[in-house]
């Protein structure tokens, strides 16, 4: 299983599924990173946390927590 945490900068990859429970799942997708969805990675923090990723035409930095809950191929 892939997930967004572990794709590389300038890749783009499209979502699967969201693994993860209430609250957590409901914010991703209110983020708009939804089944299907294709998401840029822009790039990762000097330290790794957050990552900057476009989705949906507009710029989002997402934590590496929930980065790991977001399954993508691609």
């Amino acid at each position: 299983m892939k997930t967004l945490r572990d794709v590389a900068i300038g890749e783009t990859v499209t979502v699967v599924k969201l693994h993860g429970e209430g609250a957590v799942k409901r914010r991703i997708m209110d983020m708009g990173i939804t089944k299907n969805a294709t998401v840029y990675v822009r790039k990762v923090a000097p330290l790794g946390d957050p990552i900057e990723v476009t989705v949906r035409g507009y710029e989002l930095s997402i934590r590496k927590a929930d980065a790991e809950m977001i399954e993508v191929e691609g």
